[in-house]
């Protein structure tokens, strides 16, 4: 079995977690053993589209990571906690609710690339260790500054029997972010803008790169589908998380070529990232190169499909 599974993961379960419940369902499926693992850490106490990749489509778990995400979340105003959503304690304090009015003009301030500190409560590493268990050992974490791109923000549930110019308590905004940006992060800072504080009450991934929560399914049906021996019809193939990368036909000796890591040249390719393709079967993510001897055609992942037949 090489592809997706994309769960919509319930709140209170980490991503390592969920791959474990992926692992047991393969196993009550009676499926062969084989490689998994997620495409992008999903907090515990976060919902949403968290892609699980089986197989083959674990060379490709590391593209997830680099790929854009959406989330919808919720900033609750008048407390910070040393976490930045509901688990932590409170650390700070703040009497200021903002308007509907201000909360949509400071917006701007934070579309576009921006500098952020992530949350002291986060898997970075410091000295080697995660910062996570600094901080909770009680030790002043500091992290560095980092560039992020958040694509597009706006409010998306505006609060309900308000007004303009009315104090609301919560808001719900929708954000288009690139890789490493931390949506609590993002949260604290929007509410320190504001003349206030503030956590993420409410967290969930409604998109992880090319998968949305349209195909993500919940334990439930993952479950079903296991004792049913049907899991298989729940996967999406291993192309559907090259969705954005454009097909590259091959012949069976330039395959054979990719499959041992050879580079290929005299290849009608534009430039940039394709999916080498042989007949139907995927052979590799390659990188076309414009190099002054001409065009190279280099391997970035390959993947071990092909059978027997195709290799000879």
């Amino acid at each position: 079995m090489h592809g997706w599974i994309i769960l919509d993961k319930p709140r209170g379960m980490g991503s390592t977690q969920a791959v474990s419940a992926v692992k047991r369902a393969l196993r009550t499926a009676g499926e062969p053993k084989t490689k998994v693992g997620h495409g992008g850490t999903l907090d515990p106490l976060a919902e949403g589209v968290l892609p699980i990749a089986i197989g083959e489509a674990t060379k490709l778990a590391g593209r997830m990571l680099d790929s854009d995400k959406i989330y919808d979340f919720t900033i609750g105003f008048g407390v910070q906690t040393d976490t930045l959503d509901m688990e932590g304690v409170s650390v700070a304090q703040s009497d200021v609710h903002p308007t509907l009015a201000q909360i949509e003009a400071v917006l701007p301030q934070f579309t576009g690339p921006i500098d952020q500190v992530p949350p002291a409560y986060s898997a970075l590493k410091v000295d080697g260790e995660r910062a996570y268990d600094l901080a909770r050992a009680g030790a002043e974490v500091i992290l560095a500054t980092r560039h992020v791109t958040v694509h597009s923000l706006r409010v998306s549930a505006p609060p309900r029997e308000h007004t303009e110019e009315s104090a609301v308590h919560d808001i719900t905004l929708t954000a288009h972010v690139s890789k490493g940006t931390y949506i609590r992060s993002l949260a604290r800072d929007i509410a320190l803008a504001l003349g206030t504080v503030g956590h993420v009450t409410m967290l969930r991934r409604t998109k992880a790169g090319p998968f949305t929560r349209d195909t993500a399914i919940s334990l439930d049906k993952l479950s079903d589908a296991a004792n049913a021996r049907t899991i298989a019809q729940l996967m999406l193939p291993l192309t559907a998380g090259l969705d954005d990368i454009p097909a590259l036909a091959v012949s069976p000796d330039q395959a054979a070529a990719l499959q041992v890591g050879r580079t290929l040249t005299g290849v009608a390719a534009t430039t940039g990232l394709h999916l080498a393709i042989l007949g139907e079967t995927p052979v590799a993510l390659v990188e076309a190169l414009a190099l002054e001897t001409g065009l190279e055609v280099k391997v970035v992942r390959g993947f071990n499909l092909m059978s027997k037949e195709e290799n000879t």
